[in-house]
């Protein structure tokens, strides 16, 4: 664990799902992972293997896809020992739960890796780091830093790493 109760940088990393399966009958919430987002999600997670992502909590929409994505990052970046919560309310396109979600975060964990989905994601990394991104892509990673101690009344952080499946092709 890595938790210190007076960090004065908190981080955020956020990655979206990966590339759906819509060849079947399921509904949005149950859709599973295309063999192409099995492979751009182990392209990233073992492109940042070497990257000191070490969060303190990993929250994860409890859709199929990002439960897929999130056990393909967390196998491959040996976060086996993080605690996991899968969380309905990250089943948000908007951000506004995915904002709620993040600063009522307690105070004590340093860093939180979200798996989700878009346009939450762009929005939250627009609105809150320092590099407009047109479009969190399928299986993107961001981090943002920020320089409080506190998840309650987040202002703009720094965007420090955004890895993109089309980067590393």
């Amino acid at each position: 664990m890595h938790i210190n109760t007076l960090k004065s940088c908190k981080t955020v990393f956020l990655i979206r799902h990966a590339k759906s399966c819509w060849d079947n009958e399921l509904v949005d919430f149950e859709r599973p992972i295309k063999s192409r987002g099995v492979l751009d999600s182990n392209l990233v997670s073992n492109h940042l293997k070497n990257s000191n992502i070490y969060p303190d909590l990993i929250l994860c929409s409890s859709s199929n896809r990002t439960k897929l994505t999130a056990k393909i990052f967390i196998e491959n970046l040996a976060l086996t020992n993080v605690t996991i919560k899968y969380l309905e309310e990250l089943y948000d396109f908007s951000g506004e739960s995915l904002l709620r979600i993040i600063e009522s975060c307690d105070n004590s964990f340093g860093s939180i890796m979200v798996f989700g989905h878009n346009y939450a994601l762009t929005n939250f990394v627009n609105k809150f780091g320092d590099i407009h991104v047109e479009n969190v892509t399928t299986s993107g990673f961001v981090k943002i830093n920020f320089e409080t101690n506190s998840w309650k009344n987040l202002v703009k952080g720094k965007t420090e790493k955004i890895v993109f499946p089309k980067h590393l092709k």
